[in-house]
């Protein structure tokens, strides 16, 4: 099984150095987008074969396998499969070695659109952060904007265009960057460049293709996103109903953070979010993780989105309801959970975070103790309820730390892992 695959640009009559020539002249079969075909069928012999490269691309590769297995007998011709710019950066040649890792590859590459957005405007690239949003959703173009990427390339597609990109940014306040956009690269009757503020751009259509390169002018930093910090200063949250208790304080914030190893998770489960403190917090210090944040309380998901607004911190999914009545199955499971209100019902709680938590995985929670003799209430023990929880569910516990802040009574941030 042998892959011939060629980059082109959107240019109308590609020039072929003579090795590709070569090999279109004495070819079969033939693939690539309905775009490429327009270009290349001039190039193309007459019996050719042509396999359109739409989705669902399993079908795309039965067809492929078609032709290797009826040729089997006779050393099968290869597929020569056309695809934009560089067939490994983001493109179909990593497709066919995640399918078909057994075939044989033969690549004869062209600049990316990135590369010829550069070159239009003689910016030197080697640092560039590289996103791709070509069918894909937002985190990692999230985890470039928080980690303050100097300069970001961006492969775009027909939903995340420049408007919507440009939009995201202004909404989050990361307006310290001017975008460049390239239209139609390599095509010279309608290539287009150009480069402007983010509030000019999120009012405009571009023509697709399009790919665009966001640079930081720190001569514009954002008001409304604050520098950089190791832990946000309480004040600074719109608080529910205006109370100060109702939100993880700031240093027993960051301890529950290390308690929770957030820096080696995948995904970071926020239960009874309030605020959204937490999460906004994980969310702007170890901006690689996946966050759902939960909360029964319809108010909070406003606060949620005025706070990670405020703060720079997009992408946390928000999930408002009973915890307890969530359908969690297209959920991603959890390798760490805080569980930062409970209501009352925390070992039922538990047992579903138990039931989704994977192996090694934590549980964080935080509870209120005072000082001396424990006050007689109605309400259970928290602390007790989280040792015979881990007990019941077989959840080995961990030494658990104890902080008093100010007048505050003692907090004790309790920890047990799967």
């Amino acid at each position: 099984m042998k892959f011939i695959v060629i980059g082109i640009t959107d240019h109308p009559k590609p020039f072929f150095p003579p090795k590709v020539m070569e090999a279109i002249s004495s070819g079969e079969v033939f693939s690539g987008g309905r775009r490429h075909h327009e270009i290349v069928s001039p190039f193309l012999p007459d019996d050719a074969e042509w396999i359109d490269i739409t989705v669902p691309l399993d079908a795309v590769f039965e067809r492929y396998k078609e032709h290797f297995s009826l040729h089997d007998a006779h050393r099968s011709s290869p597929v020569i499969v056309f695809a934009s710019g560089d067939p490994l950066f983001f493109g179909f040649a990593n497709t066919i070695k995640r399918k078909m890792p057994d075939a044989e590859i033969v690549l004869y590459p062209s600049f990316n659109s990135l590369q010829m957005l550069a070159h239009r405007l003689v910016l030197p690239y080697h640092n560039m952060r590289i996103v791709s949003l070509t069918g894909r959703p937002w985190p990692e173009f999230d985890k470039a904007l928080i980690e303050h990427a100097e300069m970001i390339g961006v492969l775009t597609d027909r939903e995340h265009t420049p408007a919507a990109i440009s939009s995201r940014m202004l909404e989050y306040g990361y307006n310290s960057y001017t975008i460049h956009v390239g239209e139609h690269l390599g095509n010279p009757e309608l290539e287009k460049v150009s480069s402007m503020m983010l509030e000019e751009a999120a009012k405009l259509t571009f023509d697709y293709p399009n790919c665009i390169i966001l640079e930081a002018d720190n001569s514009r930093l954002s008001t409304g996103v604050r520098p950089s910090l190791f832990g946000i200063p309480d004040h600074e949250f719109a608080l529910l109903d205006g109370r100060e208790k109702m939100i993880t304080k700031m240093p027993i914030r960051l301890l529950t953070l290390q308690a929770l190893e957030l820096q080696s998770k995948r995904v970071f489960w926020d239960i009874g979010f309030c605020t959204g403190s937490v999460s906004i917090e994980a969310r702007l210090q170890f901006p690689h993780l996946t966050i759902h944040a939960f909360e029964i309380r319809n108010e909070c998901e406003a606060l949620m989105c005025q706070n990670s607004h405020r703060f720079g911190a997009p992408g946390i999914q928000v999930h408002i309801g009973d915890f307890m009545e969530a359908d969690l199955s297209a959920i991603p499971c959890p390798d760490a959970v805080f569980i930062g209100g409970h209501g009352g019902c925390l070992k039922e709680i538990m047992t579903i975070v138990r039931s989704v938590l994977a192996d090694g995985g934590c549980i964080v929670m935080n509870s209120v103790t005072s000082d001396g003799v424990r006050k007689v209430t109605d309400r259970p023990d928290s602390k007790l309820l989280f040792k015979e929880a881990c007990a019941e569910l077989g959840l080995r516990q961990e030494p658990s730390s104890r902080i008093k802040l100010n007048e505050f009574n003692p907090i004790e941030i309790l920890k047990c892992r799967k």
